[in-house]
């Protein structure tokens, strides 16, 4: 009878977690002292799901449009959310992005992937650390670079996803109010493409 209680109580507190991680890992119990094979107990009888590889939310998690970010930001925490996926969760392009980007950084930690579905891109120094927002989805806590970093990478990095792309981003960014010009323009200096962005950016103020 002990062990039934037992049992049951780490089935609780393995809900719990679950239910503060929004998406969970099977190595988000350890510091809980649950064992992993309470996912897959609970999993059997319908409680949680398997979304992923090695990722599990609540059966009733309501799944948004931006699960992606969220399941690829529990994959690489320290990664970013960049360029097209960005883009696409500020509402700046007409691009439906198939992978989520990702910013990670150039010289240090490199994530050992393979999910098809997230596309790394290397940044470093400032231009990795300047513009982070952090937004919740899903319960899971995303970094995703702002609507003026965003757009500065955009030019950046015009070659990977086209320079009219980010144009359109550029103009959009502008039009619906995201950021000022003046933030805009720090970005680009950070991303140094103020040369290229800024006759853009005048002809669109």
């Amino acid at each position: 009878m002990k062990v039934v209680l037992m049992n049951a109580s780490k089935t609780q507190r393995a809900l719990q977690v679950i239910r503060e991680n929004g998406v969970l890992r099977p190595r988000d119990l350890i510091p809980h002292g649950i064992p992993r094979h309470t996912l897959r107990t609970l999993r059997d009888r319908g409680v949680i799901e398997r979304v992923g590889r090695g990722l599990y939310v609540l059966a009733d998690t309501t799944i948004t449009e931006h699960h992606s970010l969220a399941e690829a930001s529990k994959r690489v925490p320290r990664g970013v959310i960049c360029l097209l996926s960005a883009l696409s969760f500020h509402g700046l392009t007409t691009q439906n992005p198939s992978q989520v980007w990702m910013a990670v950084d150039r010289k240090g930690w490199s994530p050992n992937l393979d999910l098809p579905f997230v596309r790394l891109v290397r940044f470093s120094g400032p231009a990795l650390a300047h513009g982070v927002e952090l937004h919740n989805i899903e319960g899971v806590e995303v970094k995703i670079y702002s609507p003026a970093k965003t757009v500065a990478d955009s030019f950046k990095y015009r070659n990977k996803i086209g320079l009219d792309v980010a144009m359109e981003a550029l103009r959009d960014c502008l039009r619906q109010r995201k950021a000022t010009v003046d933030q805009l323009l720090e970005a680009a200096e950070v991303c140094r493409v103020a040369r290229v962005m800024r006759p853009y950016l005048e002809s669109l103020t």
